[in-house]
């Protein structure tokens, strides 16, 4: 594989494919996954391709699957597990057995589970009808015989009153207005008793377990119990015949225990051969699923191809790396043979009219790096890639922003973890997105907070307290004795100043970081601020003015060189002449001007504004003798560098057509030659058309360059002070969180102390982790992103390219098991 540091050399080539080898070598060049085919059918609908029946008969079987994983995930409880190792693509042969297998199996099933849940639906009713019988007799086994009935003392002239019954099971929800609508309908001339069944039964419907109810409904008349079937039917309810005496019940109810317990038998074996037939679905279906998706990736690359004239071979074009071309002669080389074909396939290599696709070699690594890139822009093809240099750069511009020792071991630690456990397949193969993106850059993570841990030490912050690992270089001692401090001084002044002229105060700076007395002093935010917002603006001008650099290499691959002179080197003189020199003032005075001499030192603003003002100002020492004309001559450089950036490029094009133009101009020939033949010299013609050169949009293009570079070098410098404000706001929240919460546990030392200091803990354990670990790095990470796309990126990379999608059956399997 290629460098990271340029795309991979793509070109575009001809597949010429024997018409019986066809499948095979698009079977084996998906294995390999090198290539990606261009649809050489674009005016043709999907529908009338060449092989859309055979991907209509894969989408089929897909369908078929879907259906046996169903029913596994539901009767069995288990998940498809993918087939260890790949099976490779199935040939036809081998397609229309699985078809056979497949359909028969899902056959089988359906009738299986279409006999189970009949056997189970009579199961519930026959249980449902023992309950009746059950539950109501009671009610009835003290009444007296059924037939002539005189309820209530009827008259001699009445006609003798039949009573009734209705006997069923309602669901339990349904009671109270199916009692309620009873009684209104039925006016009260009812009698309607309810009891709960003992045992739980399965809705016929939702297969959930309910313990229905019971209901025995007494009448009288035939009016009545129309009324009392149709309120039945209505509800839903089931209905069973109720005997009218206590013999043919029981003769009933032995009946209905016999019944039972053959459903009982039979449900148990239908079961046990349902189980055997999931069971030898779960053996297949992974493979089968497998070789199914790439029979139907092979049968969709296929219709992309074009047959030739003769029909005896289909034509293909594709994309592949010039370094995988032996790859592929010897894949279409083994798809021949193994389609026992006596003609091999070939390729040629055309001459691409369009920019090749882009495609980088990644690994575990740098994937997630690239990745970071590839959101803003894929790199147009064999142009500069960033994220060679991402891989540092951006971790750093997040440490610098979220810098804390402590915060950046939590980081760390969580990183670690999860690059040890990376072959974990439950982790890998989790769907839930944020935790599939933080483990895809578990390495971007790592590195993110070993540097943290690194600018934390320079910081001399963990969890916003200062370490003293060595000897502080500020003492007091020699200051007390100097002035003759006493206990009273220190008493009766809250804030006391060292003097770094006094011999013994100041001994030296610091061994590593910032040295830990400046936690204790007042100035302790303007120390820090002055620091970290110098030292934004210098990483911030040493970024860019890196980014400026890396065009160049992209000017010499494209043999671009008058652009190293016309906007290169413009661009460097306008950068490194106004803000290299900013960084300049900056670190001369830190090696200048020391504690000792910080009383004299100037003022790098009140330079800074009038080296463009060309003006001195008295009150203002300068840093170094001769600065004012050093100055004018780098602010007359800036100066001079616009118009050549602006001009300089549009007039050497207009330069290299005139010349061209006039070199084709004395190239031309008469219209008619000797031999008097006008179709002579057509080719030469065709190919001699002229361009013509577009002045004004060459012009604007340009304007447009040299404004926003220009303009862009103030805003980016600026943009770079971030670092310096998401940095002093991560360190002020870590402060607030220690003084508010934790330093609260240190008041009490005692049992009861030690008890509250576990439950503050928790609360400041819980709190770190969600805002400054979580909400915060999020911030700090997202202003590093923007850092790299706009501010870096936008100086050599144009991020107009287009990713290499090859036709593998990795990424296709890894797609469809993610959906």
């Amino acid at each position: 594989m290629g460098s990271m540091f340029r795309s991979e050399e793509v070109c575009l080539v001809q597949l010429f494919l024997q018409s019986g080898s066809a499948y095979n070598c698009v079977s084996e060049l998906g294995e390999l996954g090198i290539v990606e085919f261009r649809d050489l059918n674009p005016n043709v609908n999907a529908f009338q391709r060449k092989f859309v029946s055979e991907v209509r008969r894969c989408e089929e079987l897909e369908k078929t699957f879907v259906f046996l994983e169903q029913e596994i995930v539901r009767t069995l409880s288990q998940t498809l597990q993918p087939p260890i190792p790949t099976p490779a693509a199935p040939q036809p042969r081998e397609l229309l057995t699985i078809e056979e297998e497949s359909e028969r199996l899902a056959r089988e099933l359906k009738e299986v589970s279409r006999n189970r849940d009949s056997l189970r639906a009579q199961f519930t009713q026959l249980c449902q009808y023992r309950g009746v019988l059950k539950q109501t007799h009671s009610l009835t086994a003290s009444q007296a015989p059924l037939g002539s009935f005189d309820p209530v003392g009827l008259a001699e002239n009445r006609q003798d009153v039949r009573l009734s019954f209705v006997a069923g099971v309602v669901h339990p929800w349904k009671v109270p207005a199916f009692e309620r609508l009873l009684w209104r309908a039925c006016r009260g001339y009812i009698i309607v008793d309810f009891h709960e069944m003992e045992e739980k039964l399965e809705h016929p419907d939702s297969g959930e377990e309910v313990q229905w109810t019971v209901f025995l409904i007494s009448f009288w008349g035939d009016q009545i119990g129309q009324k009392v079937k149709k309120i039945c039917d209505c509800f839903h309810t089931q209905t069973f015949p109720y005997p009218e005496n206590q013999t043919e019940r029981e003769e009933i109810l032995n009946g209905l225990r016999g019944r039972i317990e053959d459903i009982k038998s039979v449900m148990g074996q239908t079961e046990q051969y349902m189980q055997q037939l999931l069971a030898r679905a779960l053996a297949r279906l992974p493979e089968w699923r497998v070789q199914v998706q790439k029979c139907k990736a092979v049968q969709m690359v296929l219709n992309l191809c074009s047959p030739s004239v003769t029909d005896k071979c289909l034509i293909a074009e594709a994309w592949c790396p010039v370094s995988q071309l032996p790859a592929l002669q010897s894949a279409l080389r083994e798809g021949g043979r193994k389609s026992g074909s006596s003609v091999d396939s070939f390729y040629n290599r055309l001459q691409a009219t369009t920019s090749p696709p882009t495609l980088f070699p990644t690994n575990a690594f740098t994937a997630g790096f690239q990745n970071i890139v590839d959101a803003y822009g894929v790199a147009s093809y064999r142009e500069v890639n960033p994220a060679v240099y991402t891989i540092i750069t951006f971790p750093f511009l997040f440490a610098v922003m979220f810098g804390d020792v402590g915060h950046g071991l939590l980081m760390t630690l969580a990183a670690l973890w999860m690059v040890l456990e990376e072959k974990d397949l439950k982790l890998r193969n989790n769907t839930n997105e944020i935790w599939h993106m933080m483990f895809g850059g578990r390495y971007l993570i790592l590195l993110m907070g070993l540097f943290s841990i690194y600018t934390g030490a320079i910081y001399n912050e963990c969890f916003s307290r200062g370490l003293a690992t060595f000897s502080s270089g500020w003492h007091v001692l020699p200051n007390a004795e100097f002035y003759n401090w006493t206990e009273d001084t220190f008493k009766s002044n809250q804030y006391l100043s060292l003097d770094p002229n006094i011999t013994g105060v100041f001994t030296g700076p610091y061994p590593f970081g910032i040295d830990p007395i400046w936690g204790l002093a007042s100035n302790h935010l303007t120390f820090l601020n002055s620091y970290k917002m110098k030292m934004s603006v210098i990483i911030g001008v040493i970024h860019m003015t890196f980014g400026v650099c890396l065009s160049l290499f992209n000017y010499i691959h494209f043999r671009d060189i008058s652009s190293v002179f016309l906007v290169l080197i413009p661009e460097l003189c306008f950068m490194l002449c106004l803000f290299g020199y900013l960084v300049f003032m900056v670190i001369y005075k830190w090696v200048v001007y020391g504690p000792m001499t910080s009383d004299s030192a100037p003022s790098i603003l009140i330079h800074f504004i009038d080296m463009f003002l060309f003006t001195e100002n008295e009150d203002n020492k300068p840093l170094y003798e001769g600065q004012m004309t050093v100055q004018k001559v780098l602010v007359i450089v800036a100066v001079l560098s616009v118009p050549v950036l602006l001009l300089g490029k549009p007039i050497q094009e207009y330069v290299a057509y005139r010349k061209k133009k006039t070199q084709l101009t004395g190239d031309r020939r008469p219209l008619l030659p000797e031999n008097g033949s006008i179709n002579a010299h057509q080719g030469d013609m065709e190919t001699g058309e002229e361009e013509e050169f577009d002045a004004s949009n060459v012009f604007m293009h340009q304007a447009i360059h040299t404004i926003e570079y220009c303009l862009g070098c103030i805003s980016n410098t600026a943009s770079y002070l971030r670092l310096w404000a998401l940095s002093l706001a991560h360190a002020q929240l870590s402060e607030v969180l220690w003084l508010m919460v934790m330093r609260i546990s240190f008041k009490q030392f005692s049992y009861v102390g030690s008890v509250i200091m576990v439950g503050i803990f928790a609360a400041f354990a819980v709190l770190t982790v969600s805002i400054l670990l979580v909400m915060e790095g999020l911030s700090a990470f997202l202003h590093a992103l923007r850092l790299h796309w706009v501010e870096f990126q936008n100086k050599f990379y144009s991020g107009s390219g287009y990713k290499l999608s090859p036709f593998a059956f990795s990424l296709i399997i890894c797609t469809s098991s993610l959906n």
